[in-house]
């Protein structure tokens, strides 16, 4: 059996009076590959935000490979293996391809500020490889912001990527994208989870990215978990055809 790399317990996280998370729990397996739906506002970018600590919990448990994460702050939690990628943009777009990951891997290496090493070789050979692995190898040397929407989408995934983590969590990865750069990242996320063991749990609002990529969906609506199963069971359910999929001609 799978060890739980993610487990979140009767999280809870309000606003102004407004509960965006309810009494959420949660679990995520090692190498899964797993999908988070419901209608906007549905609380899933505050999911996101807990996990990744970009939000402190009102009260409940985050659990990362056994470790009790609660409360940390975004870098410590990051440093432990926790990548997220595309909600905002973290490109720098008057740099290069090549030099957007650098950074990133840099970062990683903790060699940012490092005085005796010359920087341009610091980090190079990791570079390539998330370049590789990105595939982005063939456009090091393009400044990012002349990129295409799906290769700026691929060059945020490298520098989540360049962190080693173990969890990356995806916001709407294909948001914005014609039919081919979808497809295109979709097989890389696939790959990613595939062949490089890196476990992965995204939103997306496009349901057949969702139930051709999840092996697992949770539907949340007014911050509270509604079904959570096979893309099978969410699928069938009465429920979820009412709250949410009933919209999107399943």
């Amino acid at each position: 059996m799978s060890q739980k790399i993610l487990e979140v317990s009767k999280l809870n996280k309000g606003f102004g009076g407004l509960s965006a998370v309810q009494e959420v729990d949660f679990e995520l397996s090692e190498g899964d590959q797993a999908a988070i739906i419901g209608p906007n506002g549905a609380g899933k970018s505050t999911f996101f935000n807990l996990v990744t600590g970009h939000h402190t919990p009102d009260s409940g448990t985050i659990l990362f490979d056994g470790m009790d994460i609660t409360g940390w702050p975004q870098h410590r939690i990051a440093r432990a293996g926790i990548s997220r990628a595309f909600q905002i943009s973290n490109i720098f777009h008057r740099m290069t391809v090549r030099e957007n990951v650098r950074t990133a891997v840099h970062a990683e290496m903790h060699k940012s500020l490092n005085i005796i090493t010359r920087a341009d070789q610091i980090g190079m050979a990791e570079t390539d490889s998330v370049l590789e692995l990105s595939g982005l190898s063939d456009k090091g040397e393009v400044t990012a912001g002349e990129l295409s929407q799906g290769d700026k989408k691929r060059l945020e995934l490298a520098i989540a990527l360049a962190g080693k983590p173990r969890l990356v969590l995806l916001d709407e990865p294909t948001a914005g994208m014609s039919l081919e750069e979808t497809r295109e990242t979709m097989a890389l996320v696939d790959t990613l989870n595939a062949k490089y063991g890196v476990t992965v749990l995204f939103t997306e609002h496009d349901m057949s990215v969702v139930f051709n990529h999840a092996r697992r969906v949770t539907l949340l609506h007014r911050g509270e978990v509604i079904i959570s199963g096979t893309p099978e069971q969410v699928r069938a359910s009465s429920t979820a055809q009412k709250i949410y999929l009933g919209d999107h001609h399943l």
